[in-house]
């Protein structure tokens, strides 16, 4: 455990020694503060015409806001995630440090997950923005917390899966750029696919639809935890970071 902590401490510091934690994170706030203030400026709008118009109808802050506003987080962290998972092997490759790490006492399974762990904590870093503008809702309004947490949960489960690819891509490239695209592409298949059980109801149709991360993030989105969501996004974990072991495997035969 102190291995995995060393390796993630010292990633985290690499990210935060270079322009790209600061830019991803004034990237995200800015995007999702735009996302925030439009969707409170649309429900203070909604709510008003419904006043002048003698309705009283409930105004359901967590429907209306917080709901959507986590969707849209996990679709921002569609683009962001490739960025943070792109060098974690690459870089070390580029360098040529790829030779070294594998030939320190350490495991290879303490480097991934050491390596993984730093990117999941830099996503959190990125979620912790969004906790700051949800403040004014708590200051003027009365939400309800619970599903929150639950959403934010599910962000970072399907963060965590993703990210778990995308570390597997980092090892077969020494090319940022490459790594950063190929992430996308593949982050891009398993958010689309739920699409394709739009037309066809064959059982692969099914399959590919189940594979969607999209579908398995709207219960934590509704404030529900359903086991099988959670167990998919732990599987595609544990796959990325198997296919990410392997992969440093034939490394060490390669070399």
């Amino acid at each position: 455990m102190r291995n995995i902590w060393t390796i993630c401490r010292k990633e985290l510091k690499s990210y935060f020694a270079s322009p790209v934690a600061y830019l991803l994170l004034a990237m995200f706030a800015i995007i999702w503060g735009f996302f925030f203030w439009n969707a409170v400026g649309i429900f203070v709008s909604f709510s008003m015409q419904s006043q002048m118009m003698g309705r009283s109808m409930p105004m359901d802050l967590n429907e209306m806001i917080i709901r959507p506003l986590l969707m849209n987080t996990s679709v921002i962290g569609l683009f962001l995630i490739p960025m943070i998972s792109m060098r974690l092997f690459a870089e070390e490759k580029r360098q040529g440090t790829a030779e070294l790490l594998l030939t320190s006492p350490v495991r290879d399974m303490e480097i991934i997950i050491g390596k993984w762990l730093a990117a999941v904590m830099l996503y959190g870093a990125l979620l912790a923005i969004t906790a700051l503008n949800f403040i004014w809702l708590f200051a003027y309004g009365k939400p309800d917390w619970k599903p929150m947490l639950v959403g934010y949960l599910g962000l970072l489960l399907q963060a965590g899966a993703l990210l778990a690819i995308g570390t597997f891509i980092s090892t077969t490239t020494k090319n940022q750029i490459i790594a950063g695209a190929a992430t996308f592409g593949v982050c891009l298949l398993l958010w689309v696919f739920e699409w394709v059980a739009g037309y066809e109801q064959a059982a692969w149709a099914k399959v590919m639809a189940y594979m969607s991360v999209v579908s398995h993030f709207e219960p934590f989105s509704k404030g529900v935890i359903d086991t099988k969501d959670a167990i998919f996004y732990i599987t595609l974990t544990f796959f990325g970071l198997f296919m990410t072991a392997r992969s440093l495997e034939s490394l060490r035969w390669r070399a």
